[in-house]
């Protein structure tokens, strides 16, 4: 009896029988991979000529125009001649004249602008009804056409049919040739780089004002602070990293300014070179002079003054204003 009892522990029990499928039930389909490989594969069909265009438009004159540096080049003969063409950019007055004119007309833009449009968007802010109308009148010129803009403001700036100098001579002063006299040419794309500007910056302060918490405001009533202190110790501290981010975008904007000038003054930025800015040089010796080389080596060099002042700019905007 034993002998059997381990027998029948020891021999293999048999599996239990699965239930055979019943005919009118269907079984689950099984996921089908390939297909929805394929239904991914739909996407990048569709991206594929973006990429392209990048490819073709942006990455590759990036690496075309660092190769041409190297060259002098007019579009059809072109001789290695190492680093000459940046020597002859580094050692060109006119090149440093259009760099004076660039930081000139970039300081005064930022300087002017950034405090206005911050008083502006303080007004707006403090006023209870009207504040959606005033960010439409006010950001209009920021959606318009810088090209255009110049247009208009080359017809506002004229010496006899401008409104501008009708309204100094109403005044009994003297309206000044705006865009002939190369003592006032700058100021003149100061003011339109001032109007077409001060929308962006009256539209991020005034999200930055809205977003300070009120009970600031509250905490320093009850301590008796008058508006003005209000203003001065709590709304303008709160505004520093809004200030900073104004100040980088505002900066590689005004040293890549080139539609304004070339409409006012042309390539050569007349009068006398007074409104010729990088961007304009670069153009000028490249589509007008055909010295490809050289304006490839000026791009570069003013792409190394804009990651200089980035790099600042950033290191900038981490310190507490």
């Amino acid at each position: 009896m034993a002998k059997n009892s381990l027998e029948m522990e020891t021999a293999p029990r048999p599996e239990p029988r699965r239930p055979s499928p019943d005919p009118g039930v269907k079984a689950a389909p099984k996921p089908k991979r390939t297909k929805m490989k394929k239904n991914s594969l739909i996407w990048y069909v569709f991206l594929l000529p973006s990429f392209l265009g990048i490819l073709l438009f942006m990455v590759y004159p990036v690496f075309e125009s660092l190769r041409l540096s190297f060259y002098q080049s007019n579009g059809t003969i072109e001789t290695y001649i190492g680093l000459d063409n940046f020597k002859t950019v580094l050692t060109s007055g006119p090149f440093w004249n259009s760099v004076w004119n660039t930081f000139y007309i970039g300081i005064f833009q930022i300087v002017i602008t950034i405090p206005l449009g911050f008083i502006f968007a303080s007004l707006i802010n403090s006023t209870p009804r009207g504040q959606n109308f005033f960010k439409v009148i006010y950001f209009l010129p920021n959606v318009t056409s810088i090209v255009a803009a110049a247009m208009i403001f080359a017809f506002v700036l004229h010496p006899e049919m401008g409104i501008v100098n009708y309204a100094l001579n109403s005044l009994g002063l003297p309206g000044p040739d705006w865009l002939s006299d190369p003592s006032t040419s700058k100021w003149a794309v100061i003011l339109l780089a001032v109007w077409h500007w001060i929308g962006f910056v009256i539209i991020i302060c005034l999200a930055n004002l809205q977003a300070i918490s009120p009970e600031m405001y509250e905490a320093a009533k009850i301590d008796g602070a008058s508006g003005i202190q209000q203003w001065l110790f709590i709304t303008i501290p709160n505004m520093g990293p809004t200030f900073a981010f104004l100040l980088i975008t505002g900066w590689i904007g005004a040293l890549q300014r080139f539609n304004e000038v070339y409409v006012l003054g042309g390539p050569n930025g007349s009068p006398a070179r007074s409104i010729q800015t990088m961007g304009a040089f670069i153009y000028e010796r490249g589509f007008t002079g055909f010295e490809f080389g050289i304006a490839s080596a000026a791009t570069y060099i003013m792409f190394m003054i804009i990651l200089a002042f980035t790099f600042v700019n950033l290191k900038v905007s981490k310190m507490k204003l």
